[in-house]
């Protein structure tokens, strides 16, 4: 056999190794989704809340930072279901200390040129619509591009990005994870009043 040959049947054989082993990873990948969406859908980490995590949701992020702070994220989810929530007055609101917060705001959303793409790294944001409506973008972080660096004293990094926009509603909620460019409060027409909570929650490395 020439050295052309072998060279071609060498390389061959390494795309076929390759190919191989993408293709043993992914049932893998796809089981994880799965399990995770299933966790998602259980309920079991707030039975009693009657809102819904919004479809954009990482499920496998967040079934591991809930189960890596199981308490802290059930004192979250009792806030959030608070039936009082609708009435509280906009301002800071504690939960767990430093490790969660909550802040609701009363104003009118923003034109979308006007509202900058972002990410964090301390903290996960939940974001819910208590009353109104608006349009949220997201963005995975490795196809979003900096244009502002991170800022570690108020936690936020902005960029220019190509995301997919979601509704928010009072029937949902959305997480941001640290790999989650995202775009909120962007003005749905027809909604001039937004009431809106965010709880910041620590993130585990």
């Amino acid at each position: 056999m020439n050295t052309s040959n072998s060279k071609k049947l060498s390389l061959l054989f390494i795309l076929m190794i390759t190919g191989s082993l993408l293709f043993a990873q992914q049932p893998d990948a796809a089981t994880a989704v799965k399990k995770a969406s299933k966790w998602v859908k259980s309920r079991v980490w707030a039975p009693d809340l009657k809102i819904t995590p919004d479809k954009s949701v990482n499920s496998i992020e967040f079934e591991k930072q809930y189960e890596s702070n199981k308490p802290l994220w059930d004192k979250v989810f009792s806030f959030l279901s608070d039936s009082k929530l609708s009435t509280l007055a906009p301002g800071r609101y504690p939960v767990d200390g430093d490790n969660a917060y909550a802040t609701i705001t009363l104003g009118p959303p923003k034109n979308i040129e006007d509202v900058k793409w972002e990410s964090h790294r301390k903290y996960i944001d939940l974001q819910y619509v208590i009353m109104g409506k608006v349009q949220l973008g997201v963005c995975p972080l490795p196809f979003a591009q900096v244009t502002e660096p991170y800022n570690e004293k108020k936690d936020a990094a902005h960029y220019n990005a190509d995301g997919k926009y979601y509704t928010a509603t009072p029937q949902n909620f959305f997480l941001f994870f640290p790999t989650d460019v995202h775009r909120p409060d962007i003005k749905v027409k027809g909604f001039d009043t937004l009431k809106k909570l965010v709880i910041k929650i620590r993130y585990q490395q």
